[in-house]
């Protein structure tokens, strides 16, 4: 009689024992895997930082509206290219007048340049460049195709040369003019490429600065190229963006981008489609 209650309390503890073992692997499995998921969708999750990009509207092939209606270009296809590569960051294109884009930047209005600029000790003081050059920019001697008299930036003397007046072209020629100060009259002036070849073509100034690959974008009324370089090369440098100097962790991640798209040919073929040629490698890489 007393060995039953021994046998009915040995059954009760085993039956304790098993829904407290059973208990104890769910309650160690439904966290874990909550902890699982929670890691997943922590690691998951990365924060997007918004870049506000200015650019313009009235550089053929680089940035431009076309017939639809859209921006685009080289330039802004480009950025549309990086953004799809940095996932920290979602770029926004805005646009503006080139003369106000250095202005912007400084007062953070935007957060990077893209507009084929160049570096120069002014900017350098104020501004961050990225390192890594998305194209070469050569600059000459750009005159009407009609003109056979200008053959070079000295035969110029008594003649009006117009750029924009933030340019890194109108930088150069200031500097030009306090070496040679009966060179040449500079004319300064923000209106579009189209403006430029109908001051040309009337006479009101005789030349500008461009690059090779701009001149297919100034036309006459006919269509045909308006206007032709001459001479050597007056200012080889690289094109880069522009940010602001507390930036630097943005530029490192847009060169890394740069050097990819280089890698894998994809620079190559924006240059191609905009700008007919290609014009992201230096003359050493050319020759």
């Amino acid at each position: 009689m007393k060995r039953k209650p021994v046998k009915h309390s040995l059954v009760i503890a085993a039956l304790l024992v098993f829904t407290l073992v059973f208990t104890a692997c769910g309650s160690d499995n439904k966290p874990a895997e909550k902890a699982s998921a929670s890691a997943t969708d922590a690691g998951g999750a990365k924060e997007v930082k918004k870049i506000v990009v200015g650019t313009g509207t009235q550089f053929p092939g680089v940035c431009f509206i076309d017939d639809s209606g859209k921006l685009t270009g080289y330039d802004v296809e480009l950025i549309r290219e990086l953004d799809k590569r940095l996932d920290g960051y979602e770029f926004e294109l805005k646009t503006m007048d080139f003369s106000n884009l250095l202005l912007s930047l400084e007062t953070s209005k935007i957060d990077v340049i893209a507009h084929q600029m160049e570096k120069n000790p002014e900017r350098e003081a104020k501004f961050l460049f990225n390192k890594e050059p998305y194209s070469i920019f050569l600059s000459k001697v750009a005159v009407s195709a009609k003109n056979n008299d200008v053959k070079s930036i000295e035969d110029l003397k008594g003649k009006k040369i117009q750029v924009s007046p933030t340019s890194n072209q109108a930088y150069f020629l200031k500097k030009y003019k306090e070496e040679h100060s009966d060179a040449f009259d500079l004319v300064f002036s923000s209106n579009g490429s189209n403006d430029l070849v109908q001051q040309i073509e009337s006479g009101r100034i005789d030349a500008t600065l461009s690059t090779d690959f701009a001149l297919r974008f100034h036309t006459d009324a006919d269509g045909k190229e308006a206007l032709k370089t001459v001479g050597e090369p007056l200012i080889q440098s690289d094109v880069l963006f522009v940010l602001r100097k507390d930036s630097q962790e943005l530029a490192d991640q847009l060169d890394e981008a740069i050097r990819e798209v280089k890698a894998d040919g994809t620079l190559s073929k924006l240059s191609l489609q905009w700008l007919g040629a290609d014009y992201t490698k230096g003359l050493a890489e050319s020759k």
